[in-house]
């Protein structure tokens, strides 16, 4: 009993002594982000053959699987995909998704100004979003785990999804199909070791960095983390494209996947995923 609350003791002093190290004075971290989409491979119903089903699986593995750089101060971060060479697709064409947590876009959020700028890119056409920080009613409990050397505390939310569209993959014609779901409930890691109310793509609003989120369908768990790095970057607000609100481009995006999804008769490859909160 002694020794646990000995752990206790020890752990309470370190968090102390980190959040009293933040506070004075200016820091800058990093944290890399490895995220992870599972799909429905049934894809909507549609009739495909298993090997079709592997080829696809194959050409979206790029879309889901990809990794993360948030650049954080105490009020400010900067979050977006890491660049890297591409492989060939593999067996021609050029298959575009549109899914939440799958990439795309780049992300500045003020937590002290609760403000967001996003931008990103829709058929070729760039979007500058720019609007309020969404607000989740976070649930915080007490359950703890440690990811790397970091303790980190459970936090819940229920997220509303935006949109409605369906996959493009043909028509499921089932009547007694289920409606898809309007909310789903999301889980978040996060560390008071590193006391900044920021996390990966818009999410924000917890007592430390957010270092495990799964999203809906999406995980994203945080790989490494530098604080204070030699070369401090400045953080970079997004600045190019046509300026639109979150649920502007929500509608620009259903209207333009309807479009694709008419105009290819609903064949794979016709157009983006919609149903999302926008791309990752």
């Amino acid at each position: 009993m002694k020794i646990i609350s000995s752990k206790i003791v020890v752990t309470v002093i370190l968090l102390f002594a980190t959040v009293l190290s933040f506070a004075q004075k200016e820091f800058q971290g990093q944290a890399y982000y490895q995220t992870k989409t599972s799909l429905d491979m049934n894809f909507g119903g549609a009739q495909m053959s298993e090997a079709q089903k592997k080829q696809i699986a194959e050409r979206m593995k790029s879309s889901l699987e990809k990794t993360f750089i948030l650049t954080f101060n105490q009020s400010e971060s900067f979050y977006k995909e890491e660049e890297k060479l591409e492989a060939p697709a593999q067996g021609g064409g050029n298959m575009r998704f549109r899914m939440m947590g799958a990439g795309g876009g780049e992300y500045y959020k003020n937590v002290k100004e609760e403000k967001l700028i996003q931008q990103a890119d829709l058929y070729g056409k760039q979007f500058l979003i720019v609007d309020s920080l969404p607000k989740l009613d976070w649930d915080m409990g007490t359950e703890s785990k440690m990811i790397g050397q970091y303790l980190c505390f459970k936090a819940t939310a229920v997220r509303k999804i935006v949109g409605g569209g369906g996959m493009p993959f043909g028509r499921n014609n089932n009547e007694n199909q289920v409606a898809a779901p309007t909310e789903y409930t999301v889980t978040a890691w996060y560390t008071p070791q590193i006391p900044v109310s920021q996390g990966p793509s818009d999410y924000w609003g917890l007592p430390g960095l957010i270092l495990e989120l799964h999203d809906n369908n999406t995980v994203i768990l945080c790989s490494k983390i530098v604080i204070n790095p030699t070369d401090k970057e400045k953080l970079k607000v997004p600045s190019k494209g046509k300026v639109v609100t979150s649920a502007e481009y929500e509608k620009i995006a259903q209207e333009k996947e309807a479009e694709m999804r008419e105009s290819s008769g609903g064949r794979p490859g016709g157009g983006g995923f919609g149903g999302g909160r926008g791309p990752f």
